[in-house]
C-alpha cells in the first residue's frame, strides 16, 4: 500500500481532481486489503493518538478551527453564490455510488473544493476565499460544502478510519431548534451558524433534517494528531484508500457531473 518513488499519484495537496486513467487501479484487491487492516489499523492511530479517543471534541484543542469562525462570513457569502442553484449542485450519491446506502437520491449534495487532497480547481477558483482557508489547516484531506435539503436522514453509519477527524461550521442552520441535528453515539448535537463541530466519524453517528430548511455545513476532513507509529500507519493506509477505486470513481463522477451538460 505504501507509494513507490515512481507512482503517477502526485501528493501535492494542488494536485488536481479530474481522474488520469492511469491513476484508477483495475483490481479490487487494495480495496478488500484496506478494509481487512481497517480495525487494526483504528486500534493503532488510537493508540498513537495525541488528542483523546473520544467521539466528539472540543474544536478549540484545534486552532485553526477558530480561523473558520473568525471568517465564517466570508466563507458563507461564497457558498451562497455557488449554491444558489442547488440543482447544479451534485448529489453525494450520483458522484460516489459508495454512499447511495446512506445518501437519498437527490437530497444530500457537495459541492467539493478539495477530495482526498486532490483539489478541486473550478470550484476552488469559484470560492477563492474558503480555499485560502482551508489551505491553512494542518493535514487538511478533505473540504466540501455538505448541503442537506428538508426532509432528509442520513441513516447510522461509520467512517473510514481514526486517521481523519471530522469539522463542521455551520453555515447556514434551520431556525427550529431540535429539528436539524447529529446523533453521535448517544449525543444528539445540533449546529450553529459560524461554529465548529468536531467528532471522530469511525464512532456510529446519523443525521436527521426534519426542518423545512436547508441546512449547509463547510464539512472538513483533516488528520488526527498522532505519534510516529500513528502517523505511518495511518498514512499508509489513507494512500491506499487514495489509490482505491472508492476515490478514483468519485473523482470521476465530478468530472461526469461538470462536463454533463456538454454530453
Amino acid at each position: 500500500m505504501a507509494e513507490h518513488a515512481t507512482s503517477p499519484i502526485p501528493d501535492r495537496l494542488d494536485a488536481t481532481m479530474a481522474p488520469s486513467k492511469a491513476l484508477v487501479p483495475k483490481p479490487n484487491w487494495i480495496l478488500r486489503f484496506g478494509k481487512w487492516m481497517q480495525p487494526r489499523t483504528n486500534r493503532w492511530i488510537a493508540r498513537s493518538s495525541r488528542v483523546p479517543d473520544v467521539p466528539v471534541h472540543d474544536p478549540a484543542n484545534f486552532r485553526w478551527t477558530r480561523l473558520l469562525e473568525d471568517n465564517w462570513e466570508a466563507i458563507r457569502e461564497e457558498a451562497a453564490a455557488v449554491l444558489q442553484d442547488l440543482e447544479e449542485v451534485p448529489p453525494l450519491a450520483t458522484i460516489s455510488p459508495d454512499h447511495r446506502r446512506i445518501a437519498p437520491a437527490g437530497r444530500w449534495r457537495s459541492y467539493f473544493l478539495v477530495g482526498y487532497r486532490y483539489r478541486d480547481e473550478p470550484n476552488c477558483r469559484a470560492c477563492p476565499r474558503t480555499a485560502e482557508l482551508i489551505s491553512r489547516i494542518p493535514g487538511l484531506n478533505s473540504a466540501f460544502f455538505s448541503v442537506l435539503v428538508p426532509g432528509t436522514h442520513l441513516p447510522a453509519h461509520t467512517g473510514v478510519s481514526k486517521a481523519f477527524l471530522t469539522c463542521h461550521l455551520g453555515i447556514q442552520v434551520p431556525r427550529e431548534s431540535g429539528e436539524c441535528r447529529m446523533r453521535v453515539v448517544d449525543d444528539w448535537l445540533e449546529w450553529q451558524e459560524g461554529k465548529c463541530l468536531v467528532f471522530d466519524d469511525v464512532f456510529n453517528h446519523e443525521v436527521r433534517n426534519d426542518s423545512e430548511e436547508t441546512r449547509i455545513v463547510l464539512l472538513v476532513q483533516f488528520k488526527r494528531p498522532v505519534g510516529p507509529v500513528g502517523w505511518i500507519v495511518g498514512n499508509l493506509f489513507l494512500e491506499g484508500v487514495r489509490r482505491s477505486r472508492f476515490v478514483q470513481d468519485a473523482r470521476a463522477g465530478v468530472e461526469r457531473w461538470r462536463n454533463r451538460a456538454r454530453d
